[in-house]
């Protein structure tokens, strides 16, 4: 099966509707997909023409560990529940908050207005630091996206504010309680030694995760198996995904991703 369990859309920090998303996926060939948008699930309160393929309602939760941005999918929840409302809500507060907290840090750096730019690019959409990034380029203070992260809102840098998330048990219980399955997204992405990544990886577990992504985008075999041995030794059900935000990005596109490894046992097994 083609499937692709990671994906974004405007309603956080992709560029595509809903629609053209889940259009773009069907012409690439995707059989069951995932709308997975950062702490929101506005994808779903759409009328949507699936085009053929199954839809899985699904979302990207943000926490930390140990001081560290972490993402969380939820697959196959129940935008309607009581849990998810809990979720999104309290999500959406620590967002705006965080936007105001790094527009404060920004502007010790000498970089003002850049809340209002922010909001303005996001519009409806889930704010975020891309939001800023794109304001910083638009407005000339930076050459690029890249160079925006890596001179103000990359890890480690004035705009990285993490404080305001939700613990990582609570967004795991979030997930299970709207009948989810909480996956850890992007293992690899976090750019973890083996050793703390393992540390994650048993935290995750223990707290009530099931699933990791073991494919994320066009990333190496290498890691692909490395993952894939990671979730059998913590008994985690495996899941696929492209991270997906945007078409100008040919290493996320939508469907273009590599199999499971052959000895995983896939997260939409279950559906």
């Amino acid at each position: 099966m083609h499937v692709d369990l990671h994906c974004h859309t405007m309603h956080s920090d992709g560029v595509l509707t809903p629609s053209e998303l889940i259009e773009r996926a069907c012409k690439n060939g995707v059989e069951l997909l995932s709308i997975t948008d950062h702490d929101t699930l506005a994808a779903y309160l759409e009328p949507l023409d699936t085009g053929g393929l199954t839809l899985i309602p699904g979302i990207e939760l943000s926490t930390t560990w140990k001081n560290i941005n972490v993402h969380i999918l939820g697959l196959n929840v129940d935008p309607g529940s009581k849990a998810m409302r809990e979720a999104t809500s309290l999500q959406s507060d620590a967002r705006d908050q965080r936007a105001e907290l790094i527009s404060k840090a920004l502007a010790k750096k000498g970089l003002t207005d850049t809340l209002q730019g922010a909001r303005q690019i996001a519009g409806t959409s889930q704010i975020g630091r891309p939001h800023f990034a794109r304001h910083l380029v638009d407005t000339g203070k930076c050459a690029s996206l890249k160079a925006a992260y890596k001179k103000y809102l990359g890890a480690g840098k004035a705009g990285d504010i993490k404080s305001l998330w939700a613990e990582m048990d609570t967004v795991i219980k979030w997930i299970t309680k709207s009948g989810g399955l909480p996956v850890l997204a992007h293992p690899a992405k976090y750019k973890l030694t083996r050793t703390r990544l393992r540390s994650l990886v048993k935290d995750f577990t223990a707290q009530g995760g099931t699933g990791l992504e073991v494919v994320s985008g066009s990333q190496q075999q290498d890691i692909t198996t490395t993952l894939g041995s990671l979730a059998d030794d913590f008994d985690l059900l495996a899941s696929c995904g492209s991270d997906f935000h945007t078409p100008e990005n040919s290493w996320t596109e939508l469907g273009k991703i590599s199999p499971l490894p052959s000895n995983s046992r896939p997260v939409w097994n279950g559906w």
